[in-house]
C-alpha cells in the first residue's frame, strides 16, 4: 500500500524530490517509521517519470515523431519499474536497502548528528518565525499543538523545495541544455555521468528528461544515446533528499539520512544492476519501442498505458494491501 501511496504521492506533486522532502519532514515528525519512508520512496520512483510522459503527448499530431518521444519518454517508466520489480521483494524479504543504509549511516555518523543545525548560522534567522509559529499552534488543546506544528513543517518544506526548484530551473536549465548537447552521444558513461549532472543542476529529474523528450522526438537523438543520460537523471536527483535529511536535527536524524541513502541506494543500484546485466540493460528499450509504435498507431494505448502505471497500478497496490 505504502508504495501505491508514494507513487501517487509523487503524480499529484508532479515532483519526487519534494515527495521526498515531505517523506523525510513526515518521519523526522514521528508520523512514520523508517520500514514505512523506504516503501514510500520506493513507490516515489514510479510517480517520477509521469512528467515526462506527459510531455510526449505534445507530439501527437505527428505519428512519427509520436512514435520516437512516447518511446524516450517511456523507457523511464519501464526502467523504473523494472527496478521495483527486482529490488522491491528484496527489501520487503530481507530489508536490502534499509540495512544498507543504515550500515553506511551507522560508519559515517554513528550516533552523531549530521544536521546544519548543529552550527546555528540560521538559528538566530529562523528563531523569530519558528517562535511565532510554535506560540500559535500552543493555542490548540493537547496533541493537536503537535499536530499543527508537523502540518505547518509540512508545508513549509514543501514550499521551500519547489520554490527552489523553480529558482535552479531559471537559472540552469540553460547550462543543462548545454551540458546534454555535448554529452549525449559520446558514450553510456559519459551520458550517466552528464545526466547526474544536470539533474544536480536543476534539482530535478523530471525537468532533465522532460529536456530530452522533444529532442528525441525531432529525431536529434536516438533512444538509446539517451538512455545513459535518463539514468543518470534517476542518481542525480538523489541528491535533493540528501541535502534534505542534513537539516533533520535531534533523534531522527540518523533515521533521515538512512531514508535518504535508501533513495540513493535504490537509484544507483538500479543502474548498477539493470544497466550493468546485458540481459537486463536492453529490457527498457524493448519495452519503450514496441509502446512508442503501438501508441503511435493507436492513441488509446498511450491513455491506457498513463492510466494503468499512474493511477490503476498503484491503486491496485493500496487495495490488495488493505484486503489482504
Amino acid at each position: 500500500a505504502l508504495v501505491g501511496i508514494g507513487a501517487v504521492m509523487t503524480v499529484l506533486m508532479q515532483s519526487s524530490s519534494a515527495a521526498v522532502a515531505t517523506t523525510l519532514a513526515a518521519l523526522a515528525g514521528g508520523a512514520i517509521g523508517t520500514d514505512q519512508a523506504a516503501a514510500l520512496v520506493i513507490g516515489q520512483n514510479i510517480g517520477t517519470t509521469v512528467t515526462n510522459t506527459l510531455v510526449s503527448l505534445g507530439h501527437v499530431r505527428n505519428k512519427e515523431e509520436f512514435r520516437r518521444a512516447f518511446a524516450a519518454a517511456t523507457v523511464h517508466d519501464f526502467f523504473n519499474l523494472l527496478a521495483v520489480v527486482i529490488f522491491l521483494p528484496l527489501e520487503i524479504m530481507f530489508g536490502l536497502l534499509e540495512r544498507c543504509a543504515a550500515a553506511i549511516t551507522g560508519f559515517f555518523m554513528g550516533d552523531a548528528n549530521l544536521s546544519m543545525s548543529g552550527m546555528n548560522f540560521m538559528s538566530m534567522l529562523t528563531r523569530p518565525l519558528v517562535g511565532t509559529l510554535e506560540a500559535v499552534s500552543n493555542l490548540l488543546p493537547g496533541v493537536f499543538a503537535g499536530l499543527a506544528m508537523v502540518v505547518i513543517g509540512l508545508v513549509l518544506i514543501f514550499l521551500a523545495i519547489t520554490y527552489i526548484g523553480k529558482l535552479l530551473k531559471v537559472l540552469m536549465v540553460g547550462k543543462a541544455k548545454e551540458v546534454m548537447h555535448s554529452a549525449i552521444g559520446k558514450g553510456q558513461i559519459t551520458g550517466i555521468l552528464s545526466g547526474t549532472l544536470v539533474t544536480v543542476f536543476v534539482q530535478s529529474s523530471s525537468t532533465t528528461t522532460s529536456l530530452m523528450v522533444p529532442l528525441a522526438g525531432a529525431g536529434t537523438f536516438s533512444l538509446k544515446q539517451i538512455y545513459p543520460f535518463m539514468l543518470g537523471s534517476n542518481i542525480g536527483t538523489t541528491i535533493t533528499a540528501l541535502l534534505a535529511a542534513t537539516a533533520v536535527g535531534g533523534a531522527v536524524a540518523v533515521s533521515a539520512m538512512q531514508i535518504a541513502l535508501v533513495h540513493m541506494l535504490f537509484n544507483v543500484l538500479a543502474v548498477v544492476v539493470i544497466f550493468g546485466l546485458p540481459f537486463l540493460r536492453n529490457l527498457p528499450i524493448l519495452g519503450a519501442e514496441m509502446l512508442g509504435a503501438l501508441a503511435a498507431e493507436r492513441k488509446i494505448y498511450a491513455a491506457a498505458w498513463i492510466l494503468g502505471v499512474f493511477l490503476v497500478l498503484p491503486l491496485l497496490l493500496i487495495a490488495v494491501t488493505t484486503i489482504f
